[in-house]
C-alpha cells in the first residue's frame, strides 16, 4: 500500500457557525503533516466557486478525493486524511459510492483521476467485494466504456484473463469487448479453450462484439 500527504479545500461563509471548528480542525492536520496544503475559499466573496463545484451549502470539504458537507470533528477529518493517504482508503471509498447509488460521482471521481480506474480492477479480483458492488462496477464500465479510460488501461484488464477466478476471467473479456477495441482480441482468443464452458461462451460472445 502506497502512501501521499493528500491536500484539502474547505469553503465556508462568513456567518457559518460550524465553519471555524472545521477550520481549525483542518488547521491542525496541516500542522501534524496529515494535509499537505490547505486552500480555503469565502463563498460570500468568490460565489462562482460553488456554482462550479455544484456546493450547496457550508462547511463543504474536500480531502484528496473525499468531498465533506457539513460539521466534521477533528477525529472525523483526521480519519478521512489517513484515509485518502492510501489506496485501500480510496479503493473502499469507490466502493461505498457504487454500493450506495453514487455512480455517477464515481464515475467523475474516476474521470478525473484517471489512475483510480485501477482500483475497480483491484475490487473486481477482491474474494470480499460483494455481488451489488460488482454488479455496479459492471454498470460503471460500460459508463466508461466511451471515456478513452478504458484504452489506457487495456494491458491492466486484459491480464485478468489469466485470472484464476472464472468469473475475473468471464468479467475481464466481458469489459474488453466494451473498449470495441479489435486488438484486445488477444487476450480474449487463448479463452476459447478455457476449462471453463461459461468462459468459453463469453469469450466468444465477446470476439463477436469485437468483430474478431
Amino acid at each position: 500500500m502506497s502512501t501521499i500527504t493528500p491536500d484539502a479545500l474547505m469553503l465556508l461563509g462568513t456567518n457559518c457557525p460550524f465553519c471555524p471548528a472545521v477550520l481549525d480542525g483542518l488547521t491542525q492536520l496541516v500542522k501534524k503533516g496529515l494535509i499537505g496544503k490547505l486552500e480555503v475559499i469565502n463563498l460570500e466573496v468568490q460565489p462562482e466557486t460553488a456554482r462550479h463545484l455544484g456546493v450547496r451549502s457550508v462547511p463543504w470539504v474536500r480531502i484528496g478525493p473525499f468531498e465533506l458537507e457539513g460539521q466534521q470533528t477533528p477525529a472525523e477529518l483526521a480519519a478521512w486524511a489517513e484515509r485518502a493517504a492510501s489506496d485501500e482508503g480510496i479503493k473502499e471509498y469507490l466502493a461505498e459510492l457504487i454500493n450506495t447509488a453514487g455512480i455517477h460521482k464515481a464515475e467523475q471521481l474516476i474521470e478525473s483521476t484517471p489512475a483510480y480506474f485501477l482500483y475497480l480492477l483491484d475490487l473486481i479480483t477482491d474474494d470480499e467485494t460483494s455481488l451489488n458492488i460488482k454488479i455496479g462496477i459492471g454498470a460503471l464500465m460500460e459508463m466508461l466504456a466511451e471515456s478513452g479510460i478504458m484504452h489506457t488501461y487495456t494491458d491492466e484488464l486484459g491480464a485478468l484473463t489469466s485470472h484464476a477466478s472464472p468469473q475475473v476471467r468471464i468479467d475481464a473479456c466481458h469489459y474488453l469487448s466494451l473498449t470495441g477495441d479489435a486488438a484486445t482480441s488477444t487476450y480474449i482468443k487463448p479463452l476459447l479453450e478455457d476449462t471453463d464452458p461459461q468462459v468459453v461462451e463469453v469469450a466468444r460472445e465477446s470476439l463477436d462484439t469485437l468483430g474478431s
